[in-house]
């Protein structure tokens, strides 16, 4: 199974995922894209199995958090939906439990690959940022001129356009 080509693309999932709340989490409705079913079906298949579902798993958005993110979402069908549930990590890996279909299970997979590799870049991240950190603290003194220069040249003199024809 390994050499086999994702159902879905890791790059897909990863530009699905938002962070609300301090979580990083998934939406119904894509969800549902991603598994191949409507929006209604996934949430009856949730409704069915509530005790499955805490509140660290899922949670149901504010109409402000709805408004806000319908801003940078492309589907402006989430403008108008009364309720939007999205799912943590460990709300998506129990979806599996509850949609019984080999595509759910696949799909399962792809996403829970996509939340390891987007753990994975923001932990390399927070990384580089520490050895930046280190770094400019080490060389300092050294690299001071450097970075005044590189400052100098992002300030650069605003020096008034030269006028263009006759002045009388």
């Amino acid at each position: 199974m390994g050499d086999k080509k994702a159902l879905v693309p890791a790059e897909v999932i990863v530009r699905k995922i938002l962070f609300l709340r301090g979580e990083k989490v998934l939406l119904d409705r894509d969800l549902a894209e991603l598994y191949g079913v409507e929006t209604r079906v996934l949430n009856q298949a949730v409704s069915r199995n509530k005790k499955r579902f805490p509140e660290d798993f899922m949670f149901t958005l504010a109409r402000e958090e709805i408004k806000r993110i319908s801003q940078s979402v492309t589907s402006s069908k989430i403008k108008y939906s009364k309720r939007v549930t999205a799912f943590t990590e460990q709300g998506v890996a129990m979806l599996s439990s509850v949609l019984n279909s080999d595509r759910a299970i696949e799909v399962n997979i792809a996403i829970m690959r996509a939340f390891v590799q987007l753990r994975k870049m923001i932990a390399s991240n927070e990384e580089l940022a520490r050895k930046l950190d280190e770094l400019e603290e080490k060389y300092d003194e050294q690299f001071r001129i450097v970075f005044e220069a590189i400052r100098a040249l992002i300030e650069h003199d605003e020096k008034p356009p030269k006028k263009i024809g006759f002045e009388t």
